[in-house]
């Protein structure tokens, strides 16, 4: 394919229109399949469990878990991204590396979706912005390092080519701000103008880890110039009914919400997440109905066949509109 007949880039606009028109379908477990994937030891070049070094040792490994999310149907993959962070990238002394790495997860996933698209429909790209292990409220690190450090981060996703940001699996106020105010710093900076989607992470115990219940997140972020607003991660869908019912009476943003695959159940061979693809579609068809929904997926335990049970059900389906 010459690069006269590529297929064109849906622009962030037309993704912007799909998410206020229609419900888009996004994969979210790129961790989990990295995990069933055949990455050796050598592969993460000395810094094992630092999936962000396989976007340049085995980028046909990343590529091959996009292409399998994409024949699943999904609109959205999500880059291979969410520790190119100044915590997870630091424990492995690659600090230095951040925009590389963003860039590289980034510039895989827009490939593996240019090429999904060239049957006509759009397919797009999300950076994965994940929450790090240092936490400005508790003090593990400054907000101002953190802010800059994520707007390299989300500087290497643009140069990479996604058409969106998605701050996920945020446990501190403190760190989604400053990831937010990165994200909007670098997108700025590069003359762009695509959606920003914060997602937040509510434990078992109906409020975030440093204890935010889901108004005052919501009232927190919202100012903030974001798109979207939801949940992922911790839990399964059943736990996440009632927080979407309070952002479907009070966002003015549409939703998005990327449940596990249920509460995990430990094993001898390790976690086990009990949800089935039938399930978690189940969950999503009473979100995007009764809440709204805009943006459904999974996070982790979802595979391919979770997605595809979701595609089947909601993907392009209008949007129940709520408050926003």
């Amino acid at each position: 394919m010459t690069r006269t007949d590529r297929p064109a880039r849906p622009a962030a606009a037309p993704l912007l229109a799909a998410l206020a028109g229609r419900v888009v379908v996004a994969d979210g477990a790129m961790g989990t399949m990295l995990q069933a994937s055949p990455a050796t030891l050598s592969d993460f070049d000395g810094h094992e469990g630092c999936n962000e070094i396989l976007n340049l040792t085995r980028p046909d490994i990343v590529r091959s878990i996009h292409d399998a999310y994409l024949k699943a149907g999904v609109d959205c993959v999500t880059t291979n991204t969410f520790g190119a962070n100044l915590g997870n990238l630091g424990e492995y002394g690659l600090a230095a590396r951040i925009e590389e790495l963003s860039a590289a997860g980034a510039a895989i996933a827009r490939a593996a979706a240019d090429a999904a698209s060239a049957d006509g429909r759009p397919r797009w790209v999300l950076g994965s912005v994940g929450p790090g292990t240092k936490l400005p409220t508790l003090g593990h690190v400054r907000f101002a390092e953190l802010r800059d450090a994520y707007q390299r981060n989300v500087a290497g996703l643009l140069r990479g080519g996604v058409d969106a940001v998605i701050v996920e699996t945020c446990q501190d106020l403190l760190q989604a701000k400053a990831a937010l105010i990165g994200a909007r710093r670098a997108v700025t900076a590069a003359g762009r103008e695509i959606p920003l989607i914060a997602q937040v992470t509510i434990e078992t115990t109906g409020v975030m880890l440093l204890g935010t219940e889901i108004g005052a997140a919501l009232t927190a972020l919202e100012p903030l110039g974001i798109s979207l607003i939801g949940l992922n991660c911790a839990t399964g869908p059943g736990e996440m009914s009632e927080h979407l019912r309070y952002l479907a009476g009070h966002a003015a943003v549409p939703l998005s919400c990327m449940p596990n695959a249920g509460l995990p159940v430990l094993t001898a061979d390790g976690a086990h997440y009990p949800l089935t693809p039938g399930q978690l579609a189940d969950a999503h068809e009473t979100f995007t109905s009764e809440f709204g929904l805009a943006l459904a997926g999974g996070c982790c335990g979802t595979t391919p066949e979770h997605l595809a049970a979701v595609v089947d059900r909601v993907r392009g389906r209008p949007l129940a509109r709520t408050r926003w």
